[in-house]
């Protein structure tokens, strides 16, 4: 076995990748040998390391050093000085690792100290693209313990002991889906994985695909000897080239080994997997519209009964769950039913991952117990709103969840609390909204993307979404009269009961929310034709007060003209011609442009 003094983790996610992390890579192969360090110090692509914000970041342990924002030209002084010389380079560390003298690991630092690790265990620690190094972390070992010292009937108690409830949405409990799928006889059956992730702002799945793709190959292995199935299938949408190339050479890796394919660890039990790529269509998230596309045709919902567990792929049963769904799995047989059930809240056991992006500091993706607050996540691990903004909103569950406010962020995130309010866990998605946000102009954009990935199967999600869409801009141009906000009322409540699949049933959410909570920014619109936020351009106006200097950068950055003047003397936007982009707001050093 070889040892290494030092080990140089990389990180190979998309964020990082799409920043320059692989030409980072190539450096250090090269500075490595340039100075015979090769023997000495091992170099790791990992997976993501979760604070996107930071990338493309570095870790040198044993120190746990966590170098951020690394560019290709800092990697000679990381070996020289660091790995040649053992002196860490400060100034390249995570703003937060250097406190005075003290220099903290990754494992202090803000973002990640409330975290607890199941789902993303292996993500940032391993090579996802070498088996050996999942085994290392007791991969396989869960799957070997089910096929050599359990019943399928014992597997899915434990599932079921543990509490874990569906980590794609509705939350609905894993261990009692898997029973059904057992019970349901026939001389086929199937194992699907939902990893097509289509809510804006979300990428947990690709995550865990990216980082630890044998998590999921082993889970899935383990619901097929659960329910009795020979064959999986992985549902990826093709804008995961990373995700999807990781996972073809993982199940490859798995085939030579022996831990996918026939008589598995000599115990007769046969199981293969196959990739199959998704094309884009949001609506494909829903499991019957996902098996439709699996099986070659159009992705769209069956209605329901029966459902998948009885009659799926080629009419024959189906277990689906998502990524972060199997993820739990190997965890579970391996430390208990009982160790997952301790974390979490009664009716929300274990961890959830969550990706965090908008208006806040630490953009990236977390796993934290359930029963963490939403302050919690936004102020502790997100670091709070950039700027020094006014938090004003978060929306948790995608363009099927809803906006809650301020004096939500006590509450306790789980799945029960969220509904309660008016919005829904969903696959993880918490997009941060500061006051510079305008709550109706929120509500049309998710429903803009619905309308848009509307399968248009059934009339209240067609139509009805599109009306409501219509009723949204007509309120954003300044347009909207008092009768509108019953209409919208009227049409969520419609399509939210008359809809054929989620996608329909849910996607009022943001509208509904926003009109309870929010209401007083829709009147704004609607009696004062005025947004609160400044954010709707038709019912802006750039103005320049008597602070101006006459120094004509305005003029000179508006790009249609409409900015006259003398030099020295007071300008003018002349209000017809103005398209409300903010250039001028933006140039001027004097401050004398006021939007209103």
């Amino acid at each position: 076995m070889e040892l290494y003094r030092s080990h140089v983790l990389i990180c190979g996610g998309t964020g990082c990748t799409s920043s320059g992390s692989l030409s980072i890579e190539e450096k250090f192969v090269a500075e490595l040998e340039k100075h015979d360090l090769t023997n000495e110090v091992k170099l790791v692509k990992t997976g993501c390391f979760g604070l996107c914000e930071a990338g493309p970041i570095v870790i040198v342990y044993p120190e746990g050093s966590f170098y951020s924002q690394i560019k290709v030209e800092d990697v000679e002084k990381i070996v020289e000085e660091h790995l040649l010389k053992g002196r860490i380079v400060k100034e390249l560390l995570h703003k937060e690792s250097v406190e005075e003298d003290t220099i903290k690991s990754i494992d202090e630092v803000g973002f990640y100290k409330k975290q607890m690790r199941v789902a993303l265990r292996n993500c940032g620690v391993i090579n996802p693209e070498i088996i050996d190094e999942y085994i290392a972390m007791d991969g396989y070992k869960a799957l070997g313990k089910v096929l050599t010292e359990m019943t399928p009937e014992q597997v899915i108690e434990e599932i079921k002991a543990s509490g874990l409830r569906g980590r794609g949405g509705g939350g609905f409990p894993t261990g009692l889906k898997w029973q059904f799928a057992a019970g349901s006889k026939n001389d086929k059956k199937y194992v699907a994985c939902n990893a097509d992730e289509g809510d804006p702002g979300a990428f947990m799945d690709r995550s865990v695909l990216e980082g630890d793709p044998h998590a999921l190959i082993e889970a899935m292995a383990i619901a097929g000897y659960a329910i009795g199935s020979d064959q999986g299938y992985v549902y990826v949408r093709a804008e995961y080239p990373i995700a999807v190339n990781r996972l073809e050479i993982a199940i490859e890796q798995a085939k030579e080994y022996g831990l996918l394919g026939n008589d598995i660890f000599g115990t007769g039990f046969n199981f293969d997997l196959e990739v199959r790529l998704g094309a884009g269509a949001f609506v494909c998230g829903e499991e019957t519209a996902l098996l439709q596309s699996i099986e070659g045709k159009r992705g769209m919902p069956k209605p329901r009964p029966p459902f998948p567990a009885v009659k799926g792929l080629w009419d024959k049963p189906t277990l689906l769950n998502n990524v972060e769904t199997y993820a739990n799995v190997p965890r579970i047989i391996l430390n208990g039913s009982d160790w997952y059930s301790s974390i979490g809240t009664e009716k929300s056991k274990g961890t959830k991952v969550f990706a965090l992006g908008g208006k806040i500091n630490n953009t990236g993706l977390l796993e934290i117990p359930m029963g963490t607050t939403l302050r919690e996540v936004i102020f502790e691990i997100g670091g709070g709103i950039p700027n020094g903004k006014k938090f004003k909103a978060v929306q948790t569950g995608g363009p099927s969840g809803g906006c809650l406010k301020e004096e939500h962020l006590d509450t306790p995130i789980d799945y029960d609390n969220l509904v309660s309010l008016g919005s829904m866990m969903g696959s993880g998605g918490m997009i941060v909204m500061d006051e510079d946000n305008c709550m109706v102009d929120i509500a049309r954009f998710f429903l803009d993307f619905t309308v848009d990935e509307s399968c248009g199967k059934c009339t209240p999600c067609r139509e009805g979404t599109k009306r409501m869409l219509e009723i949204l801009e007509k309120i954003t141009e300044g347009k909207g009269e008092p009768e509108d906000l019953d209409k919208l009322e009227n049409l969520a409540k419609t399509i939210k009961s008359a809809s054929l699949c989620g996608l329909g049933q849910t996607a009022p959410n943001p509208v509904l929310s926003t009109l309870k909570f929010f209401r007083h920014e829709y009147e704004a619109h609607v009696y004062d034709k005025k947004c609160p936020a400044g954010a709707c351009k038709s019912l802006l106006q750039y103005t320049i007060t008597d602070a101006c200097k006459g120094c004509t950068l305005c003029a000179k950055a508006c790009p249609v003209n409409c900015i006259s003047g003398e030099v020295k003397k007071l300008h003018e936007i002349d209000q017809s011609e103005c398209i409300k982009c903010g250039a001028c707001m933006e140039k001027c050093p004097f401050n004398a442009i006021v939007k209103k």
